[in-house]
C-alpha cells in the first residue's frame, strides 16, 4: 500500500514533464490498483494482488560495486564517462522502484558532480532514453547541468528518446546528439486529476472532509473537480510551462516564441536538428567513439602518458 500511495502522489495533481502516452499508462495502473483496494475494503489484501510493477533485487550492492569497477576501467581507457538517464524521471531516490525503470534527479546530480570532480574524466555523456517525469526538481537539475557543462563538456546523447523532462536535461548539456531515428521534444507540461467519488459511491463509501483554509481541500480525489481546483491546477501547469520553454530557449539559444511554436510536438533525427533542438546526427555508439577519439587526440597533444594517468586515477580513488 505504501508504494501505491507514493506512486499515486507522483502521478496526480502536479505538473509533469512527461509524454501523455506514458502518463496514461500510469493512470491506468493507478486506477486498477485503487479499484482493487476499494473493492476489498474490510478484507486483507496481499501486497502482491493486482498489478505489481516492482521487483526485488538482493544483489543490488554487488551490482553497484561491479558497475563502479567497470566505470573506473572505462574512464581510464577513454577519459569519457557515460551516465545513463533511463526511464521515468523522479525528484528523489526515495521515489525509485515505483515502476520498472526510473532515474532520480538527486542521484543524477551526484553522479555528475563526481564526474566533474574526477580529473580522469575529460568528457561526460548523458545517455538519455526517457519519456520525462516530474517537474519538481527538474529545472534545478537542468540549471546545475548547465553550470557543470561550463567546467567540463557534457553531451546529451538521445539514445533513443529524450522527451519532455528528458529533453530538458538534454537541452542543458553542452551539445545534443541524436540518431536518425532518435526522438526528442514534447516541450510541454501536463497534469491529471483523478476523481474517485463515483467509484467510492458505488462501493458504498462516503468520505466527509473537514478543513480550514479555502485551498486546503483543492484537488481532492473524493469529489468532482471544482472550478477553484481547476484554476489552481491550470495555474500550476502554466507556471511550469513558462519555466520549461524559457529554459529550453536559454539553453538552446532559441527564441521563446520558436520553442512555443513546437507545441509539444515530437521530432525525429534531422527534423529535431532543423527545429534547433539538437546539434548533430550520429548513432549512439559512433558519438561515444567520436568523443573518445577527441580525448585521445587531446592526451596525445598534451603528452599525457599512461603512468601519469594512472597516478591521477589512484589519487582520485583514494579520495572516494
Amino acid at each position: 500500500m505504501k508504494r501505491h500511495l507514493r506512486a499515486a502522489s507522483l502521478l496526480f495533481n502536479q505538473p509533469l514533464l512527461i509524454t501523455p502516452e506514458m502518463l496514461d499508462l500510469g493512470v491506468g495502473w493507478a486506477n486498477q490498483v485503487m479499484h482493487l483496494n476499494i473493492v476489498n475494503i474490510g478484507s486483507h489484501v496481499h501486497e502482491g494482488a493486482g498489478a505489481k510493477l516492482w521487483h526485488d533485487d538482493d544483489d543490488y550492492g554487488a551490482r553497484l560495486e561491479q558497475v563502479e569497477q567497470n566505470r573506473r576501467m572505462a574512464i581510464g581507457r577513454t577519459g569519457v564517462e557515460v551516465i545513463p538517464v533511463s526511464g521515468i524521471l523522479v525528484s528523489r531516490g526515495a521515489h525509485l522502484d515505483a515502476c520498472e525503470v526510473m532515474t532520480s534527479y538527486e542521484d543524477l546530480r551526484r553522479q555528475l558532480r563526481t564526474a566533474v570532480a574526477d580529473p580522469m574524466v575529460e568528457r561526460i555523456v548523458l545517455d538519455i532514453d526517457s519519456p520525462g517525469g516530474s517537474a519538481v526538481g527538474a529545472f534545478e537539475l537542468a540549471a546545475d547541468i548547465r553550470a557543470m557543462a561550463l567546467q567540463k563538456p557534457i553531451t546529451g546523447l538521445v539514445n533513443f528518446s529524450a522527451y519532455s523532462g528528458g529533453y530538458l536535461i538534454a537541452a542543458a548539456c553542452s551539445e545534443v546528439v541524436v540518431s536518425q531515428t532518435g526522438g526528442l521534444g514534447s516541450i510541454g507540461v501536463i497534469a491529471k486529476h483523478l476523481d474517485r467519488s463515483k467509484m467510492l459511491e458505488n462501493a458504498g463509501v462516503k468520505v466527509t472532509t473537514v478543513f480550514a483554509g479555502d485551498h486546503k481541500n483543492d484537488l481532492s480525489p473524493h469529489e468532482p473537480l471544482t472550478d477553484q481546483s481547476m484554476k489552481v491546477l491550470q495555474d500550476i501547469v502554466q507556471e511550469s510551462y513558462q519555466m520549461f520553454v524559457g529554459a529550453v530557449a536559454d539553453y538552446r539559444g532559441l527564441s521563446v516564441e520558436k520553442v512555443i511554436a513546437t507545441q509539444a510536438g515530437l521530432f525525429t533525427g534531422q527534423t529535431g536538428i532543423a527545429a534547433g533542438l539538437a546539434d548533430r546526427l550520429q548513432s549512439p555508439q559512433d558519438a561515444v567513439d567520436h568523443l573518445s577519439q577527441l580525448v585521445a587526440q587531446g592526451r596525445a597533444a598534451r603528452g599525457v602518458g599512461g603512468i601519469s594517468v594512472r597516478a591521477r586515477a589512484a589519487a582520485v580513488q583514494s579520495r572516494l
